[in-house]
């Protein structure tokens, strides 16, 4: 109870103290047009989870670069729009988000069945780890407005992980109120991943990005990221995916 009535007066404060500047809140919505398509109350509430995040997370700009403002609310406002219905408390896992200026190449090892150990690179955009931080290429995330054309954010998929990892590692399934829950949520997402598979090693165009092939966990982050920016179409071609995300995330952004 006192630490309830603790917090509530520390965000009060905080929406005072460090609200975002009018200038800065309409340039960001104006660079990231699926931000807009919401009602006067959501965009508000939006704006204030964007300045208690601010308020919590350290961001850490990596080969040289220096995260300004403009940046900062950029990845803070694609971050909240996941948890506008959650909760900051969603995030209360991690602090620290590291931006670099472009992908980041990773030195990777493998074990194979064999159990001979293969070293390879991977170019990452986006990494999410368990306790944090988060690791965002800046590119990309500044790239967003345009991105959304096919689906794409980086912001929302790594935050996505963030939530999925709630409950232990990442397997799809986001923190859920009990095991019966979890089961009718692998009931429609297992079969939909499976679908989407066979679509993939099929060689068709999907909406979702291809790379959810490679594990469930991805199915769900790159699902996410259709969910928030390109709502209609995830709708219309996988409605019981587009059901099963808005049920989750209390948020219905295919609604006229």
């Amino acid at each position: 109870m006192i630490g309830g009535w603790w917090r509530r007066r520390r965000e009060a404060r905080m929406l005072v103290q460090r609200a975002i500047p009018e200038d800065l809140w309409r340039l960001t919505l104006s660079r990231f047009p699926f931000l807009v398509h919401r009602t006067v109350d959501d965009l508000q509430r939006l704006r204030e989870l964007s300045t208690l995040f601010l308020a919590d997370k350290e961001f850490a700009g990596m080969q040289g670069l220096e995260v300004d403002d403009g940046m900062a609310v950029a990845i803070a406002a694609q971050a909240c729009l996941p948890i506008l219905r959650l909760g900051l408390s969603q995030y209360d896992a991690f602090k620290g988000i590291v931006v670099h200026p472009d992908v980041v190449v990773a030195r990777r090892e493998v074990m194979d069945e064999d159990g001979v150990v293969h070293h390879y690179d991977e170019e990452l955009s986006g990494e999410a780890m368990e306790g944090g931080p988060v690791m965002l290429s800046w590119r990309d995330v500044a790239d967003a407005g345009d991105s959304a054309a096919w689906g794409y954010n980086v912001v929302i998929h790594e935050f996505a992980h963030v939530l999925d990892m709630r409950d232990g590692a990442p397997d799809g399934v986001p923190l859920l109120p009990d095991r019966a829950a979890r089961e009718r949520w692998l009931a429609v997402l297992e079969p939909q991943w499976q679908d989407f598979c066979a679509r993939v090693d099929a060689g068709e165009d999907t909406l979702i990005d291809p790379y959810g092939a490679e594990a469930i966990d991805e199915f769900f982050a790159v699902a996410s990221e259709v969910f928030f920016v390109d709502a209609p179409a995830l709708r219309a071609e996988h409605p019981q995916l587009y059901e099963l995300l808005a049920g989750y995330y209390r948020q219905d952004p295919a609604a006229p």
